[in-house]
């Protein structure tokens, strides 16, 4: 039984979560906050397994709510955030960023289109955070352009040509990490593969764009793949490449996922071979394992973030058990790695 309780100002939207909630058997809402005082003081007495937090509250809002949370009693917490877009979805990516395990969209009312699917959703998401384990801090890099863990991999003559990643559960704050960790004049184009709620994955681009200082938007089918500039998959597209260039797919789901991971990299690998390389960040389930084999038979690089700084080690650990992990790396040295492979066209063996 996942015990949660649930956080949000509206009294009417208060209820309909709790009926969503309950209306499952394995779930038990054993508290309701209407504001982050309350959400702070009730998560500390009742150590729910799972926090449902509201963003846009009065007083301390969600954000601050889930700041302070974290640091005090630390409980996975899912954002319910009632706007696509705008501020609220900003301090969405904020909560992310700061330690929240997903972000849902709140459901309008039983009679709003795809209501079933969105309750099925927000009960699936609450049931399976509650068993991640929170990470805390990750630990810096020990020095600029030094991985503590190398493995022998060349490129060939070819410089890096292409980079793609996949990341789910807690991946908008390990996506944040990277990229602003890669030097402005990254030389290769960035595919990603972020597993989001319908809805958020344009509102995800702007936040890393703002906070990376770097090019990030949704890709769009046909268009031109560009050094440095980052391309995210869209709601409900396979994003693969072809000759340089983007290419969308409406293939059906791979693994269950729509994007998916397994397309990205299979896709690439087909395009760039041994000059391609892969990146498994944080994230539950096993996509990009499939993708992440054929990656490895066309010479490519895979890179996967280690058990000590994923929020959830599903995804890499995935891979490293799978033997395919080139090199396995806390996230504070993935940009360095990616750097140094991308400046010198070869990892060298410790």
């Amino acid at each position: 039984m996942v015990h949660v309780v649930v956080v949000d100002d509206s009294p009417t939207a208060r209820k309909l979560l709790v009926a969503i909630l309950t209306a499952d058997p394995g779930i038990t809402v054993v508290g309701q906050a209407s504001d982050g005082d309350q959400a702070i003081a009730m998560t500390a007495a009742l150590r729910p397994d799972v926090v449902t937090m509201d963003i846009d509250m009065p007083g301390t809002d969600g954000l601050q709510a889930t700041q302070r949370i974290l640091k005090q009693s630390p409980v996975p917490i899912v954002v319910i955030s009632a706007t696509i877009g705008g501020a609220d979805q900003t301090a969405a990516m904020e909560a992310l960023n700061s330690g929240a395990v997903a972000v849902v969209a709140k459901p309008s009312g039983p009679t709003a289109p795809g209501f079933a699917e969105l309750a099925r959703h927000i009960c699936s998401t609450v049931k399976s955070m509650a068993s991640v384990t929170l990470v805390r801090s990750a630990p810096r890099r020990s020095a600029p352009g030094t991985p503590k863990v190398h493995v022998g991999w060349r490129v060939g003559s070819a410089r890096v040509q292409a980079v793609v990643i996949a990341a789910s559960t807690g991946g908008p704050a390990a996506l944040q990490t990277l990229l602003t960790g890669l030097p402005r004049s990254f030389p290769a184009p960035i595919l990603v593969v972020q597993h989001m709620s319908a809805g958020f994955t344009p509102g995800l681009a702007v936040w890393l764009a703002a906070t990376c200082g770097r090019p990030v938007h949704v890709a769009v089918h046909g268009e031109p793949l560009l050094p440095g500039i980052v391309y995210m998959a869209p709601d409900s597209s396979h994003l693969g490449v072809w000759c340089q260039i983007v290419v969308l797919s409406a293939e059906p789901p791979v693994g269950g996922f729509q994007p998916a991971a397994d397309f990205l990299f299979s896709s690439a690998a087909r395009s760039y071979g041994d000059s391609l390389v892969a990146v498994v960040l944080t994230g539950m389930g096993r996509d990009g394992l499939l993708g992440a084999k054929d990656v490895v038979r066309t010479g490519g690089m895979l890179v996967a973030q280690d058990a000590a700084t994923a929020v959830v080690n599903g995804m890499p650990g995935a891979v490293v058990a799978a033997g395919l992990a080139s090199v396995v790396l806390p996230i504070h040295d993935i940009a360095p790695y990616l750097a140094l492979l991308a400046r010198t066209g070869e990892g060298t063996h410790s």
